[in-house]
């Protein structure tokens, strides 16, 4: 199934309950790997890799799928670092889009980085860089809360 007909299949926009996605911070020494959303929320953001959790998939195991997916690379996981809620709504007030995110801490443990289609870019960028991205509200928070930002 083409991305794009997976993304609309969700039901992504305007969902009858909260979807569990995962987020991956790839931290390689004084480096993050960031990628560029195709998608909304914030498509043309930049952010952490990251996705959906399938139906009877565990969350490590989806971290896992989604970064081997959008970037080549296999990781090892170290530790979850948050847990947050993404909602956003519309100028009505109706929930739009409502993730309940599980973000971990990884390194890369092989492969090679390339860009899926669900993803525009995906790049290596020092921390030092961060600033000059135009980062998702999420992901800046996340920086900031692990001392990256």
């Amino acid at each position: 199934m083409h991305v794009g007909e997976f993304f609309m299949k969700t039901r992504r926009e305007y969902p009858k309950r909260p979807l569990v996605g995962v987020g991956v911070v790839l931290r390689r020494d004084e480096e993050v790997l960031l990628v560029k959303r195709a998608f909304p929320p914030k498509a043309g953001y930049y952010s952490i890799p990251g996705g959906l959790v399938e139906l009877g998939e565990k969350i490590e195991d989806a971290a896992r799928r989604e970064i081997s997916e959008e970037t080549g690379l296999d990781i090892k996981l170290e530790k979850i670092v948050d847990v947050i809620d993404n909602i956003v709504r519309d100028e009505d007030g109706k929930v739009k889009f409502h993730y309940v995110l599980v973000d971990f801490l990884a390194r890369p443990a092989g492969g090679d980085l390339k860009s899926s289609s669900d993803v525009l870019e995906a790049k290596w960028v020092p921390f030092r860089d961060l600033p000059k991205y135009n980062l998702t509200n999420t992901a800046e928070n996340l920086f900031r809360k692990l001392g990256f930002l």
